[in-house]
């Protein structure tokens, strides 16, 4: 995530940047350093702020559960975490899950390949 992003986040969300700082457990300098761009956003941090935003949007928009959208085969489905705990919408969040027909084992590689996935995109159009 870049700063931008997370600048458009924080600004969805309507929080300041006091408010942001409270509610992912950081300091001021820090979502002022991200904002600026002096500093690398974490991973925890960036899979934070879209979970907020993601909760936020539930309300506004119907997310159908991703095994529906991609049509993944049942075996497949029995073995992927968002099947497991019945959480659709936040396949993104959740490590393990079997995109691409392969478990995802960290951040870094599973986001980029859900940056590209319509439920993703349907939850994460950024303003």
């Amino acid at each position: 995530m870049d700063n931008k992003k997370f600048l458009t986040i924080r600004r969805d969300l309507q929080k300041t940047q006091k408010e942001i700082a409270q509610l992912l457990g950081l300091s001021l300098k820090a979502v002022q350093s991200f904002e600026q761009g002096w500093r690398n956003i974490p991973g925890h941090v960036e899979r934070q702020m879209l979970f907020l935003l993601a909760m936020k949007r539930k309300g506004e928009k119907a997310v159908g559960n991703c095994w529906e959208i991609k049509q993944c085969p049942a075996e497949q489905r029995q073995n992927c975490p968002a099947w497991e705990f019945h959480c659709g919408h936040l396949c993104w969040f959740i490590n393990g899950t079997i995109c691409q027909g392969l478990p995802q084992k960290n951040w870094q590689k599973k986001i980029k390949i859900c940056q590209k996935c319509s439920v993703f995109n349907s939850i994460f159009r950024l303003s």
